[in-house]
């Protein structure tokens, strides 16, 4: 509530211009009140019971087929240079059909080509292996 205290020298009644504040403040504390009330309701922890102990390891290892390209941009399959791209891709081919499919690492050379590079992981990714890593990228770091 506001109110006028004193006059301003004549007897003339002048309306109030100020804005009657109280309200406002008093639905402000009822909002914060509320908004206190209600967070510690909202914080409550989910209780999951999670299995005690290590998971067993997996049956059986995954392959790993390591794929290879030197600074000639020649791409070798486990250690054996392949003559083209075609080879490549025949056994490519015949890693994504099997049950379950070889992790590929694949270790490009810093000297290599790009597009060597880049060709191998896309003929990777439309053939279906869907498990490709690239190992050595430390080197690339300067």
């Amino acid at each position: 509530m506001s109110m006028n205290v004193g006059t301003s020298g004549t007897e003339e009644n002048e309306v109030m211009i100020d804005i009657n504040t109280t309200p406002l403040i008093d639905v402000m504390l009822v909002l914060l009140i509320m908004l206190i009330i209600t967070i510690p309701i909202q914080l409550h922890a989910v209780n999951m019971d999670m299995p005690v102990g290590n998971p067993p390891p997996p049956l059986v290892k995954p392959e790993v087929v390591k794929i290879d390209v030197d600074p000639q941009s020649l791409v070798y399959w486990n250690g054996v240079v392949l003559a083209d791209r075609s080879e490549l891709e025949f056994k490519m081919r015949a890693a994504a059909a099997q049950s379950v499919q070889p992790e590929v690492h694949l270790r490009p050379n810093k000297a290599a080509k790009y597009d060597v590079v880049a060709g191998v992981m896309a003929s990777a990714q439309r053939l279906g292996l869907t498990k490709i890593g690239i190992i050595g990228s430390e080197q690339f770091l300067e």
